[in-house]
């Protein structure tokens, strides 16, 4: 087995965009307790994009960029209702439609640095339209376009449920958003990284990272954690439901990160929205399950929630269906896979690596006649 397995450890890129350094993570420099507690998303993702935070002038103008692009050609809408919305998957659709969009872009061939970066504003307006327009579609609902005005997670929320959010609702998924933007070379990132190496466009990377996320140990994983909480029912199951685990070696959803060992920066901030917004619309047993479990993992395993675990009953709180909550992961980390892409682009090299052979060797080819 090589000693890397999974290249865990292995440094494979030089960024300014995130680090995780011990149990604190940072964007371009800030730590991300300053950005939780202070910005906007579009601030968020104007400092990855740029390496620095805007001005309000730049602020306005990039939100403008954003609210301007956020509206779908019809025809995605219209493919949208071709899907049979029984069967298929959201994070399967947004794959789709996010490609789809590029053939609407007529601009999506050219690989010059401003039509790179124009595609990954593009990106980024749409795939809170293409999230919602979805779940919309799928219900018989009809789509929403977004309100000039609200920021990007109050739009995302408009479209998704056709009124105004509450300013509770808004501050909770703007952290979400914030929180989720980057995440140094996670897999779906490497992923996106990987895909645009080998000089493929934009559209080409998000869709391939969106790929990446879709996994129950990426991305997917938030939305175990709520089948968990379901399965689980009560307060009063949760310590047989985790002994079963624990006997059967299973892993619990949410709990334990490859990269903290101290615990998640970002999970503190999101078990404070899910108590805040449990309690507002009624699901309080549901943070009491989460905070139990959390409670007893860490006092068997010695294993702490990560960004994973709270997030699913933010999500839930909102009148989010669980299988929304991968997608709106991608909407959010759409900002980070865009960054490390320019940034790709910015100093490309084809990331290409080495497997150890450890097949059977020596062998000579027999006649069809001659093989038992």
């Amino acid at each position: 087995m090589p000693e890397n397995k999974g290249l865990e450890g292995v440094v494979v890129a030089d960024s300014k965009i995130s680090s995780i350094i011990g149990s604190q993570l940072t964007y371009g420099g800030y730590e991300i307790d300053d950005l939780a507690e202070n910005a906007l998303f579009e601030e968020v993702v104007y400092l990855l994009w740029n390496d620095q935070l805007p001005n309000q002038q730049e602020l306005d103008a990039f939100t403008d960029e954003l609210f301007n692009l956020m509206t779908l050609d019809d025809n995605i809408y219209k493919h949208f209702e071709l899907y049979p919305v029984d069967k298929v998957h959201p994070m399967s659709a947004i794959r789709t439609g996010l490609s789809l969009t590029a053939h609407y872009d007529e601009n999506a061939e050219d690989s010059s640095v401003e039509a790179s970066k124009n595609k990954a504003v593009r990106i980024l307006a749409q795939m809170p339209a293409l999230v919602a327009a979805f779940a919309r579609i799928r219900e018989g609902k009809e789509v929403v376009k977004p309100k000039e005005g609200l920021t990007y997670a109050a739009n995302f929320l408009y479209m998704l449920n056709g009124e105004e959010p509450t300013d509770t609702e808004v501050e909770a998924m703007n952290k979400v958003l914030v929180l989720q933007a980057d995440h140094e070379l996670n897999a779906s990132t490497f992923t996106a990284r990987v895909c645009v190496g080998t000089e493929s466009d934009v559209y080409s990377g998000v869709t391939a990272a969106i790929g990446a996320l879709k996994g129950p140990l990426h991305g997917g994983a938030n939305e175990q954690v709520m089948e968990m909480l379901k399965e689980i029912g009560s307060l009063d199951n949760v310590e047989g439901y985790l002994q079963k685990k624990f006997d059967n070696k299973e892993k619990i959803m949410g709990i334990g990160h490859r990269v903290y060992k101290d615990g998640d920066p970002r999970a503190k901030y999101l078990k404070d929205m899910s108590m805040k917004l449990t309690d507002e619309n009624g699901y309080s047993e549901l943070f009491e399950i989460s905070t139990k479990i959390a409670d007893i993992v860490k006092e068997e395993k010695g294993l702490l929630p990560n960004v994973d675990f709270y997030s699913a009953t933010v999500y839930h709180s909102l009148g989010i269906e669980s299988d929304l909550f991968t997608p709106i992961f991608a909407m959010s980390r759409a900002s980070g896979w865009t960054a490390h892409i320019l940034e790709q682009y910015a100093d490309n090299r084809l990331i290409r690596p080495r497997a150890e052979y450890v097949g059977a060797t020596d062998r000579k080819y027999e006649p069809i006649e001659n093989r038992s």
